[in-house]
């Protein structure tokens, strides 16, 4: 199983009006009156624009999200379920729909967000997985029990869980698969076996401090349990304060290569559009498909055992726009700092090269140019961020044979504190 996270709420959900409305009132330093002004805004970054479309705009853009993430060879998302009522429920249901109407096997986990939910009743909740559980796209096992993964699940204790479960059973006939994610495995594991089919665990941003995943996954696996691995490109979380040093694609290179190597059971890519923590896989306007098309490589290696034969020459580049100690000129006065365990931060711009044979490889970073050869298959390069725009090109025979450029340039003087990596990639048009 590999899936994706993924938040339906009024800030991250593509529509007509969205375009306009994520630019006023998210994007912008003064969005909803001077809600985010101290921050300099709640997003960095948005979807790619889609065409206005007519009738149930929600519901088609919906199936638009599922048919890009299935594209990529993603199995289901994991909903992140934020509220049991109003406008965030209303998406939950619509979003069990639309994934039945665009590919009966692709299937949506359900993610009770124990940071989120107002309510102290097992009842309560049990009330609502099994109203959403109901939907064939509900994510069972082969057995027929209901996957359930709750976000956070040491907010309530076994007890609690186990009311919620054996509800599930005694009023709605329901048998689950009881899936926890933690904050800290490590302090809960042991206390939730007895109840649960597999854990996960929210994980680590940077990329550094993943080998402890290595351990988790042989805890799990000693006890009987799956182990639901997160993947990872980044998290920058201005309204918050704080961000992680992704060091370019290291994290979501290391993370998938410890899900690989650890034997995971299965993958939650975190997050597919959570924009307000700046971790999303899906499309968008600063990345493009350069993540998702990245995952795409190493999903393909989890789910066959083989790596994907290179057939095209591919770059992929990226780079911030700012410099990780820029300090902002705006009125922004929460400036995010780096999270206790992450690495270092660095300004580099990394090339990332998909070769099929050895090449040269040519770069601009701003008006420093240089040039080193690459073997053919994977391998990066990183070179030191500079004013500009940044760009690459493989050069093979005296001919250039791709070609990407960053069109995003890098400056000293910012007005907003924007510590997201920016991606492009050669492979598409």
């Amino acid at each position: 199983m590999r899936t994706a996270h993924v938040v339906v709420d009024p800030a991250t959900l593509r529509g007509e009006d969205h375009g306009r409305l994520l630019t006023r009132n998210y994007l912008e330093p003064d969005g909803e009156r001077g809600k985010h002004e101290r921050y300099g805004g709640l997003l960095r970054d948005r979807p790619l624009p889609v065409q206005p479309k007519g009738g149930n705009w929600e519901y088609a853009n919906l199936q638009q999200e599922v048919r890009t993430a299935r594209a990529a060879g993603i199995d289901g998302f994991t909903l992140d379920m934020l509220s049991l009522s109003g406008k965030n429920w209303e998406r939950c249901n619509l979003l069990m729909e639309a994934a039945r109407s665009v590919d009966p096997d692709f299937k949506i986990m359900l993610m009770p967000d124990m940071t989120s939910l107002k309510t102290d009743d097992p009842g309560v909740l049990a009330d609502a997985i099994a109203a959403l559980g109901k939907s064939p796209a509900a994510h069972r096992l082969g057995d027929g029990r209901l996957v359930v993964s709750p976000f956070k699940a040491e907010a309530k204790n076994v007890a609690w869980w186990t009311r919620v479960i054996d509800n599930l059973k005694s009023e709605h006939g329901i048998r689950t698969a009881f899936v926890p994610l933690f904050l800290d495995f490590g302090a809960n594991g042991a206390g939730f076996a007895p109840i649960s089919h597999g854990f996960s665990e929210w994980g680590s941003r940077s990329y550094v401090g993943q080998e402890s995943s290595t351990r988790d996954v042989r805890r799990a696996h000693e006890m009987g349990k799956i182990w639901m691995q997160p993947v990872s490109v980044q998290d920058a979380r201005p309204n918050q304060g704080i961000y992680d040093e992704a060091g370019n694609t290291a994290t979501l290179r290391s993370t998938w290569t410890h899900a690989i190597d650890d034997d995971a059971d299965w993958v939650q890519l975190t997050t597919w559009n959570d924009y307000s923590e700046g971790s999303q896989f899906a499309p968008s306007l600063h990345n493009g498909y350069a993540y998702l098309d990245l995952t795409s490589y190493y999903l393909t290696r989890f789910k066959t055992g083989d790596w994907p034969r290179i057939v095209r020459d591919t770059l992929y580049l990226t780079a911030r726009t700012q410099f990780a100690a820029a300090d902002p000129t705006g009125d922004q006065s929460l400036v995010m700092s780096l999270r206790r365990g992450s690495a270092a931060p660095r300004d580099t711009v990394e090339v990332l090269s998909f070769l099929t044979g050895s090449a040269r490889i040519r770069t601009a970073v701003g008006a420093a140019k240089d040039t080193h050869e690459a073997p053919a298959g994977l391998h990066t390069e990183l070179l030191p961020l500079k004013t500009g725009v940044s760009s690459a090109e493989v050069v093979r025979d005296g001919r250039t044979v791709t070609e990407v450029e960053l069109p995003y340039p890098a400056d000293r003087r910012v007005e907003v504190q924007d510590l997201q990596y920016y991606a492009a990639t050669s492979g598409r048009e």
